[in-house]
Formats: structure tokens, C-alpha cells, sequence
């Protein structure tokens, strides 16, 4: 069941399952309205949802030509969505200057609350702010409803599982419960039933699952991102007020935002294409000159925007692994492409010409070299997935670091192989050892003479007689990382010994 669930979070993009997520629940919501079970009629919330779509639609197509800055579709109704079911809707006419206002302050703040190209407030959550400080009570979080609890639990929970941060999500939920639960027993409150409330009453869930993990606006390696729930949590949990300020959903999410930013690389780049190249089949390079310089570790993603004409449902921002070294003026891309499959995206990416411009920013990951230069370690890449690798051994060649690695590089067929330039340097510069494996055994050249077949369990055993003592690093397809992270446990390898590739929208 897992594995189908799994199988199509890879095949959407993480804004794309967020905008679905989020119209699904609103769908239901409208549904609800009409039958009674809500607070608010059919028509309202139905009056309400256009009103918000049109406005942020109308506003942020006038911000992105004020401001010349690429825009992303999806964003614009995920926020508008995400302001639907929390603001009040209008009960008349006259009712709608909230929403409007709205609208137009979490559309500005993208374009407004920004450094270095960077904003660093959830767009919905600031408007909401703003709009309390204007003193519109409206902000009422109905989301939280009951009834509603279960299709915001299993949309939060798909986001969740897609983008892969349990650990925010958890992180913040349990700080959250036990600062409410705490406050409840100091003021003499029913525990039983404060634990009801919180699930039934509260936009828990909702808060948690959506706007909290935003990524633009959290932290870019675990440790902090735990820090961050933690954060959010305390300050969600504990009323408070001090002069003006009341405590708030959003007041909560954007103290974390604060700290997020604080923490958080504050770089956004412009990035001028100077050479693209076909290293292999389907495997297509790109060099780029960033218009500042960008500080990274080895083994991290950006998330690159290509503004295209007809986006299709991968829309027009993407995240992949930096390809080249730090050490590297250039920053390098390599994507695998099928010609007739590909994204709207890759298929502009790969008829963009030398001299035009894409953006990048929201550097992340955990996906780097230990800070322990003994350690030693173990590499697998699946195809595509030796980026990382490549972007790390590259680093090591120029600093002459010597590093006890050995490397297990997997593809179908041998011409599919890239970056052996460099990988041959490590090994007489380095001594990195490295196993080439071609998987498909219908097309083994005659002078062959690495593996064949599948990394297996012997084979680990064989090439790694110390595998035990050493940390490994998956990168790939995800169902490839999955297989091979069942065989290191079947091998006992500890699953902190074990570090896999992952950035949303793979």
C-alpha cells in the first residue's frame, strides 16, 4: 500500500500535490457549506473562494510587472486557497474588503518582504498579521472545524510523506500539544478534554501538515528544521500578550519564519546559461554563471525556476542536486530526459540558449561529506543520482583531500556512464575505489570488466569487507534508494549509518 502511495508522490511535484490537497479540501468544505455541517453557507464559502483566486491572481500578475520578477501559478493558489479556508467569508457584499485586503498583502509580500530576492514570511501568514493589526477580527482558522479533520489529515499527511519532514511536522505537534496541555493543568483545565479540543478545534492538523512545511520559508538541514518546529510549537501553544500583539496561529508561524531566515542561506541567483552539452543519451549538462557567487556544501539543491510558456502539471520550478563543486565558479545542472516524457520544464530547459537566464534559490540538504575527514564511507548512485558524488569527488580532487571511499556506480548500459573523467582522477589522485555496475545484461560489452547484474548483498560484502563500520550514501530514483536501504538493513547496517538523496519534486 505504501509503495502505490509512494509511487505516485514521485510522479507529482510537491506544488502540485499541495494545490490538489488544498482544492480537494476546499471542495469538501463548499460541499459541507451547502449541507449545513459548517458555520457558513454553500454560497458564501463558494463567493469567498472566487473572490480570493481572482484577487491574488489579478494582484500578483500586477506585482510580477511592478516588480519584473518571475512568477509561479501554483504558488498564487496555493496561497489563495490556503487564505479561503481561514479568513471568514463574506456574508454580503459589504463583507469582503477582509478578503480583498487579504489577498492583495500575501500577493505584496512575496514581492515586498524580500531580501536578495528572498522572501521570509509565509505570504499567508503575514497577511493575516497585518490584517488583525488593522483590527478585522475575521481571522477565525474554520479550517479547524470537526468536520473536516479527516480530509485535512489525509492531505497534510500526503504533503508530509511526499516532501519527506516527518520530523518538522512531529517536532512541532508535540511541542504544541504538551505547552497547551501544560497551560490547561495550570489553569485547573480537563485534560481529557483539552486533548479533544486540540484535534477538534484547533487547525492543528491543517497549521502543521501545510503551512508550516513550507519550504521556502524552513530551514535547510533536519537539526534546524526540528529546532524550527520546536520554535513554532512554543509559541503556537502558549497565549500570550504583549501590548498590540496577541498570540496567533500566524504570529506563531512567523516568529519561526524569523528564526528560519536567520539560519537559512539568503542567497537567490540569476543564472546566465554559457554551455549546455549531452554527456550521455539522455543525460543532458548545463553550465551556468551565477551573477554572485553561491556558497554550498557538496551533495545540496537549489530549486531552479524556468518562467515557459504552457507549463504542464510539473510546473515551472524544479529542485536538483548542484552538480558542480563548490570550488567551481560555474554552477553546474545535469538532468536525465526521455524525449517523448519529459516536463514542459526539461524541455524548455533543454532548448534554452546560451546567454538566456533561469533563477535559483532555497539552497537545502543534509546529503553532504561528514565533518569527521576519517570516517570512511561508502557511495551507491543510481544513474542520474551520481551528481552528488560528482559535486563532492570534485571538491575533494581540488582541495587533494584524501578520503577513504569506495563507490558503487549503477546504469543500464555503459554509455550511459558520465563524469568517468572525473571519477578516473579520483582514483589515481585520491584512491577512491570505485565498482562500475551495468544492470542490464542484455547489452554487456565485450571488454567489460566491471560487475553485472544489481548490487547485492555479497556484493557489498565482497568489494566492502568492513561495510559494518562505514557510512553510506544512497542517491538515485527513489524506488532504486528504497530497494537499496531494505538491503543495508538486511546487511544491519544501523539506519543512522545510512544517508539517502532526497529533495521534493524529484
Amino acid at each position: 500500500m505504501l509503495e502505490k502511495i509512494d509511487n505516485f508522490l514521485n510522479s507529482i511535484t510537491m506544488y502540485r500535490l499541495v494545490l490538489y490537497g488544498l482544492l480537494v479540501i476546499s471542495f469538501f468544505a463548499i460541499l459541507l457549506g451547502f449541507f449545513g455541517f459548517l458555520p457558513f453557507s454553500g454560497l458564501q464559502l463558494l463567493f469567498g473562494s472566487l473572490l480570493i483566486l481572482i484577487v491574488c491572481y489579478i494582484s500578483n500578475k500586477l506585482f510580477s510587472v511592478i516588480f519584473q520578477a518571475p512568477t509561479n501559478i501554483e504558488s498564487g493558489y496555493i496561497t489563495s486557497l490556503i487564505l479561503f479556508l481561514i479568513v471568514s467569508p463574506p456574508s454580503n457584499p459589504n463583507e469582503t474588503l477582509p478578503l480583498i485586503l487579504a489577498s492583495v498583502l500575501a500577493t505584496g509580500s512575496k514581492y515586498l518582504f524580500t531580501f536578495r530576492r528572498k522572501h521570509f514570511f509565509n505570504p499567508a501568514a503575514i497577511s493575516l498579521f497585518i490584517l488583525g493589526l488593522l483590527g478585522y477580527g475575521e481571522v477565525i482558522w474554520w479550517v479547524g472545524s470537526t468536520v473536516l479533520l479527516p480530509v485535512v489529515l489525509m492531505a497534510g499527511l500526503l504533503i508530509v510523506r511526499k516532501i519527506r519532514r516527518f520530523h518538522l511536522f512531529f517536532s512541532f505537534l508535540i511541542t504544541g500539544i504538551v505547552i497547551i496541555l501544560t497551560y490547561r493543568i495550570f489553569d485547573k483545565g480537563n485534560l481529557i478534554i483539552s486533548l479533544t479540543e486540540i484535534f477538534t478545534s484547533w487547525p492543528l492538523i491543517f497549521f502543521g501538515t501545510i503551512m508550516l512545511t513550507e519550504p521556502l520559508t524552513t530551514p535547510p538541514t533536519k537539526k534546524l528544521q526540528i529546532l524550527y518546529g520546536i520554535i513554532v510549537g512554543i509559541f503556537f501553544g502558549f497565549p500570550f500578550h504583549i501590548g498590540p500583539l496577541y498570540s496567533t496561529p500566524e504570529l506563531s508561524l512567523l516568529i519561526g519564519n524569523i528564526f528560519s531566515y536567520l539560519v537559512s542561506s539568503k542567497q537567490r541567483l540569476k543564472l546566465k546559461l554559457i554551455k549546455k552539452e549531452q554527456i550521455a543519451p539522455l543525460v543532458h549538462e548545463f553550465t551556468f554563471m551565477p551573477d554572485k557567487k553561491l556558497s554550498y556544501l557538496s551533495g545540496q539543491y537549489l530549486e531552479w525556476t524556468l518562467p515557459h510558456t504552457n507549463p504542464d502539471t510539473r510546473g515551472n520550478r524544479r529542485y536538483f542536486t548542484v552538480a558542480s563543486s563548490p570550488t567551481e565558479k560555474e554552477v553546474k545542472l545535469a538532468i536525465k530526459a526521455y524525449p517523448t516524457s519529459s516536463s514542459s520544464f526539461k524541455k524548455a530547459l533543454i532548448g534554452l540558449s546560451p546567454g538566456r537566464y533561469l533563477f535559483a534559490s532555497q539552497l537545502a540538504g543534509d546529503f553532504t561529506l561528514p565533518k569527521d575527514k576519517n570516517r570512511k564511507l561508502v557511495f551507491i548512485a543510481g544513474g542520474i543520482g551520481i551528481t552528488p558524488f560528482r559535486s563532492m569527488i570534485q571538491y575533494l580532487i581540488h582541495k587533494s583531500e584524501k578520503r577513504n571511499i569506495i563507490l558503487f556506480y549503477a546504469v543500464s548500459n555503459a554509455d550511459e556512464m558520465v563524469y568517468k573523467n572525473i571519477l578516473d582522477q579520483s582514483v589515481k589522485k585520491l584512491g577512491i575505489k570505485i565498482i562500475y555496475v551495468l544492470t542490464n545484461s542484455q547489452k554487456i560489452p565485450s571488454s567489460w570488466k566491471g560487475k553485472t547484474g544489481y548490487i547485492t548483498p555479497d556484493m557489498i560484502i565482497k568489494e566492502v569487507p568492513d561495510f559494518v563500520y562505514r557510512l553510506f550514501y544512497l542517491s538515485g530514483p527513489d524506488a532504486m534508494v528504497r530497494s537499496y536501504k531494505k538491503m543495508l538493513s538486511y546487511l544491519s547496517i544501523p539506519k543512522n549509518n545510512i544517508i539517502c538523496d532526497y529533495f521534493p519534486g524529484f
